[in-house]
């Protein structure tokens, strides 16, 4: 990560199930929220909510077409401004947007994660560092599963099935190949303790470098 002018956008990619999210809550407890603006990019999946729900099952959700990533891309210029946000929340068990938003302040540090952020140039160039997160694949999939099932009220057949129909190709096609764009591969996961502490550390020194009050 060269030095460069705040607030500092940092991008996490990875495959689903990598740890992705933990390396965010750990740069997030560490570094401390209060600094931190973070926008999951699974918050911007599309509105659906005039499509039949039987139909919005079909949709293939780890498909760049099915993020509104230039919302999300308005968001990290406005954030950039010094400007206040409004985050999406997105239902996982509806497959559609909640009518609620979540204010997020303009921080020292915008943290954007999710699977497909390096794969649009747009919002590529955006990142003052790109750090892909890399695990193997059966532990990614253990890892969804277990997500899916117990925070998304997902059945074993349905996550088995989008995992085979839409995941694993789109992976292949979108996610894997994303990698080369990464200035940091983290292995074995967002439980690599080594890495985080790496990262964490380059952070704090450009934050104290930029702003020695800090």
């Amino acid at each position: 990560m060269a030095p460069s002018e705040l607030p500092l956008v940092i991008g996490i990619a990875g495959p689903s199930g990598s740890g992705k999210t933990t390396l965010a809550q750990g740069i997030l407890t560490q570094v401390g929220a209060e600094r931190i603006a973070f926008l999951p990019h699974d918050a911007y999946y599309r509105n659906q909510d005039q499509m039949p729900y039987e139909e919005r099952l079909l949709v293939n959700y780890d498909h760049p077409d099915s993020l509104e990533t230039e919302l999300l891309i308005a968001h990290i210029l406005a954030l950039k401004a010094g400007q206040p946000v409004a985050l999406p929340v997105y239902d996982f068990k509806a497959y559609t947007r909640s009518v609620e938003s979540r204010r997020v302040e303009p921080r020292t540090i915008i943290l954007v994660e999710g699977i497909l952020i390096f794969t649009d140039p747009q919002l590529r160039k955006l990142f003052d560092a790109r750090i892909f997160v890399d695990a193997d694949p059966d532990i990614c999939f253990i890892r969804r599963l277990q997500r899916d099932i117990h925070e998304r009220g997902r059945s074993v057949e349905s996550v088995i099935q989008q995992y085979l129909g839409t995941v694993r190709p789109s992976y292949l096609e979108f996610v894997e190949p994303s990698k080369r764009f990464a200035d940091v591969i983290v292995p074995e996961g967002g439980m690599n303790e080594v890495a985080l502490s790496l990262v964490i550390a380059r952070l704090r020194a450009l934050l104290n470098q930029e702003r020695p009050d800090a």
